[in-house]
């Protein structure tokens, strides 16, 4: 079982920068590709960004491509949203997600992910 703790939300200008962070309990956290999504308020959740387990590649929604960027630090267990840029149709609730996977695979839909973050508020203002 795979519990994760996202942090580092909260309220940030138009333009402005903000780092998620998603720690794991796992000690085989390395094993594990993580991808994080976003729930607007009246929408569905939607894929944001992924980061695999084998070579730390990463995958990104076009919506953020560019302005967000996804990194893992296995010795820490966590892994790390930095996004910048920022917009105000990107507030929403940002979760992370934690899948075993295969190597060489990215994985965006939620049904591929097993463990999940209890979510962190993000809210940018014009």
């Amino acid at each position: 079982q795979v519990q994760l703790v996202e942090s580092g939300g909260g309220l940030v200008q138009a333009g402005g920068s903000l780092r998620l962070s998603c720690a794991a309990s796992e000690r085989t956290f390395s094993l594990y590709h993580i991808g994080w999504f976003r729930q607007a308020p009246g929408k569905e959740r939607e894929f944001v960004g992924c980061i695999t387990w084998s070579t730390s590649s990463t995958y990104y929604a076009d919506s953020v491509k560019g302005r967000f960027t996804i990194s893992r630090d296995n010795a820490k267990n966590t892994a790390y949203l930095q996004m910048n840029s920022l917009k105000p149709e990107d507030t929403a609730v940002y979760y992370c997600a934690a899948t075993p996977g295969f190597s060489g695979f990215y994985y965006a839909t939620e049904n591929e992910y097993n463990y999940w973050g209890q979510g962190t508020q993000v809210t940018v203002s014009s």
